[in-house]
């Protein structure tokens, strides 16, 4: 770790270092943080891990990256990173590091919340008004995500259908609202405000079916990416540019294209 540390000082050195290192920023930064993260995650649905090992190191290496900037700066030390993420996880362990005892991981959950919302409520610039279930939702974080962080803060207080039943009829109700938009020439503003209405709705069921929606809509883009090559494929065997088929060609080749993916998998089930 004093290596790693030591080699990003040198990249960072004025004198002596990269160029390209010594300009960038943490708003510079700050773009390539999340896309190492994001290979992370794609090494781990991979089930790759000699990638995942390169990635994690990817990572940490941002980690190093603002740490040594922050240095420079005089806002903080690497050490006062590794010191804060270690108090933080005895303080929100106390099951652990503590007397305190938890039934299941469904109580450590609830009790990680809580003492996660003390902190907040303590941690709040008294400016910035009282304190509210939904402090601490970053604005940074992806839209799907963002709102199922958003309506579970909320259903701690309350705030929710009983059950997922509800929550069909409001995706059904936020669609109805958007093709009515559409229908009587709605204004771009309106229709994406519906629009937006109707994934916050979906969102939100995702997380009633205690389903990840980026993981969700990820899984489906992939099928999506390998059968449309299967179906660009079939019109290249047979000489012809997908571009120029009829409708009723695509969809064939399409439903061709289903079809043998299913029969694949259902192959790999049954060896």
């Amino acid at each position: 770790m004093r290596k790693l540390l030591g080699i990003m000082a040198r990249l960072r050195d004025l004198d002596s270092g990269c160029p390209w290192d010594i300009e960038q920023t943490f708003a510079s930064i700050a773009p390539y943080t999340l896309e190492e993260a994001y290979e992370v995650v794609d090494a781990i649905q991979r089930e790759a891990m000699d990638d995942l090992r390169d990635e994690l190191g990817d990572l940490l290496l941002q980690v190093v990256f603002h740490a040594q900037m922050a240095r420079e700066a005089g806002y903080f030390e690497f050490d006062d990173v590794v010191a804060a993420v270690n108090d933080k996880m005895v303080r929100r362990h106390p099951h652990v590091f503590g007397d305190a005892q938890v039934d299941d991981a469904a109580a450590q959950t609830r009790a990680w919340e809580q003492i996660k919302a003390q902190e907040r409520a303590v941690d709040k610039p008294a400016d910035q008004g009282p304190p509210s279930a939904l402090d601490g939702v970053s604005l940074a974080m992806p839209g799907l995500p963002r709102a199922v962080k958003l309506t579970r803060r909320a259903s701690r207080v309350g705030f929710d259908w009983p059950n997922a039943r509800g929550v069909f009829d409001k995706v059904r109700e936020e669609l109805a609202e958007l093709e009515a938009e559409y229908d009587t020439g709605g204004g771009h503003q309106r229709l994406e405000d519906e629009l937006g209405d109707l994934l916050f709705a979906t969102a939100n069921l995702a997380r009633h079916l205690n389903v990840d929606p980026e993981t969700a809509l990820r899984g489906t883009t992939a099928r999506f990416e390998r059968r449309f090559h299967a179906m660009e494929e079939e019109f290249r065997q047979r000489g012809q540019e997908l571009s120029g088929a009829t409708f009723a060609e695509r969809e064939q080749a399409w439903e061709n294209a289903k079809q043998a993916e299913r029969n694949r998998l259902n192959q790999e089930k049954n060896a």
